[in-house]
């Protein structure tokens, strides 16, 4: 399978594993980008040094391509740019922030850079700023989101219409079927987050494993709107959030009923009541903790299978 997506990441699919936080550490990384995706770690979570340790191991456990998210809101961002560069790592995906203050300085290092967006005039502006590809992310994608709750399925061909670089779908999509529809409006790739974040090499806690397989729709709501939004599982701390909004709060009463290090709490440490529970909407589809080699495998031969049935309508 070949197209543009594939031939800029020198991948065998275009598939590209989110770089979630809390969830994407060099195991995942490495197993995605072994069965011929582009795995991603999120360095969203990680102190630099603690990136450092993430990015050798994968380059020992893997000798095929993979990247690095980085949200550009990341308090020690220039450490962490100066250790993507020094460990040599050739992809990395910008999120959370202007396109415009990374892109070039990375580029002039060698470094291919891709650059999420919400809309039609993010996706402008990245591409202004020169970067290489978009990640286009509808309102059905789990973590922090963008406010303008656009979906997927509309937002792909709208910026497809609008922009000449690479288009990667993200929102919403955990199969093969999800792949070839996103394909079918336009999109050269998908970035897949929820489905790895169930995965045997998912650094998240089984407890928060086990809830992914439990969600069914209508579980996940889209919150924290006034300070960065996320989509979040309806447990404890959600209802507290929503018990707030009832007393018409601040933003700093927000912030102080956030706290620190929330998502830690539910994601990594399993605390399933008072921690941040991000996932997507897709989460009602998956059914298995499987291996991250499998759940590709999977993808790719149900996107096949269903690409042959259509062609005989």
């Amino acid at each position: 399978m070949t197209n543009k997506i594939t031939q800029l990441f020198n991948i065998q699919y275009p598939i590209i594993q989110g770089g979630m936080i809390w969830v994407s550490g060099w195991k995942l990384a490495s197993a995605v980008s072994n069965a011929g995706g582009l795995g991603l770690i999120g360095a969203g979570s990680m102190y630099p040094e603690v990136l450092r340790e993430h990015i050798q191991k994968c380059k020992k456990e893997t000798d095929k391509p993979f990247g690095v998210n980085v949200p550009m809101l990341y308090p020690q961002i220039e450490e962490i740019m100066k250790i993507i560069i020094e460990e040599g790592v050739k992809i990395v995906f910008t999120s959370a922030g202007n396109p415009k203050t990374w892109t070039a300085h990375l580029k002039s290092k060698g470094i291919t850079v891709v650059h999420v967006v919400s809309s039609v005039k993010f996706a402008l502006k990245a591409q202004a700023a020169g970067v290489d590809a978009v990640v286009c992310e509808g309102f059905e994608a789990g973590g922090h989101n963008g406010r303008e709750e656009t979906t997927t399925f509309t937002l792909i061909p709208m910026v497809k219409e609008q922009v000449e670089i690479p288009v990667i779908a993200a929102g919403g999509i955990g199969s093969g079927r999800g792949m070839l529809a996103a394909m079918v409006l336009g999109a050269d790739a998908v970035q897949i987050g929820s489905r790895f974040a169930a995965t045997k090499e998912s650094s998240a806690h089984n407890n928060f494993k086990e809830t992914i397989v439990n969600v069914k729709d209508g579980d996940t709501h889209l919150t924290l709107k006034e300070l960065a939004p996320v989509r979040l599982v309806k447990n404890k701390f959600y209802q507290e959030v929503q018990e707030l909004y009832q007393q018409k709060p601040t933003i700093e009463d927000l912030k102080e009923l956030l706290g620190r290090a929330r998502a830690k709490k539910g994601m990594f440490e399993g605390d399933l009541e008072n921690g941040e529970l991000e996932i997507g909407q897709i989460a009602g589809l998956i059914h298995e903790i499987k291996p991250a080699k499998q759940v590709l495998k999977d993808i790719i031969v149900e996107f096949e299978k269903v690409k042959i049935s259509l062609s005989k309508l």
